[in-house]
């Protein structure tokens, strides 16, 4: 389901007057059936990461993953991203360009069972890997980790298969703390922080590196090696 249309006029075309109503609900209605692929994608990576959750509850009696949240871009997140970006507002480089509209975040409770998660899910024979970004492994300068990686997944529509991106990241419970108020003291100062709350922030990160790597073995002690990665 491949489409040449530009994005609505809340994205486009809102200075034009002579846009009648008729136009408006048609490129209203491009843009919907352009976001439900990415929903459909999406909910195809919900459940295969379900059935891992599921069946390690049932046959390991352990979940690796304590929380699963997942969003498709709002029309207008995305018209924002479009425009920062400065690129065409066409439907084809959208897709081509933008690989995070639609986003799952799995929160495990150890860095290797993010690890453990990413492989077994990566491993399935119809995902395909367009991009993976270790930040677990080579965090950002401010502090940040988590383990990113852009997916394909197939989608069966009425008018054939759609090969579908969606942005996945997994990271423990310290590290999704620490990006989730990073964020807020981000929006809280519109991007403009003291430098004493990026010190305080790089050093908190350190911290919930530590209790990860100490939980962790505590974990290993409690279950022994051959439930660790």
């Amino acid at each position: 389901m491949s489409t040449g249309a530009a994005l609505p006029p809340s994205l486009e075309l809102a200075s034009r007057e002579s846009i009648t109503p008729a136009q408006l609900r048609e490129v209203g209605a491009q843009l919907q059936r352009f976001l439900l692929e990415y929903e459909f994608g999406l909910r195809e990576v919900e459940t295969k990461i379900e059935i891992l959750r599921d069946e390690f509850s049932h046959m390991h009696d352990y979940n690796p993953i304590e929380h699963v949240s997942s969003r498709v871009k709002s029309p207008d997140s995305l018209r924002e991203k479009v425009l920062r970006r400065g690129l065409s507002t066409d439907l084809p480089t959208i897709r081509r360009e933008i690989t995070d509209i639609a986003g799952i975040r799995v929160t495990c409770s150890f860095v290797t069972d993010a690890y453990r998660i990413f492989d077994l899910l990566t491993q399935q024979d119809d995902i395909t890997i367009r991009r993976v970004s270790d930040y677990i492994a080579d965090p950002k300068p401010n502090g940040y980790k988590s383990l990113h990686a852009i997916i394909e997944i197939p989608v069966f529509l009425s008018t054939g298969r759609v090969e579908v991106p969606v942005e996945v990241q997994l990271r423990t419970i310290a590290m999704d703390f620490w990006a989730s108020t990073e964020h807020k003291i981000h929006y809280k100062y519109d991007g403009n922080v003291p430098d004493s709350l990026l010190d305080e922030l790089k050093t908190a990160a350190d911290s919930a590196a530590e209790l990860d790597a100490r939980m962790h073995r505590l974990h290993r002690e409690l279950h022994g090696q051959s439930e660790v990665r």
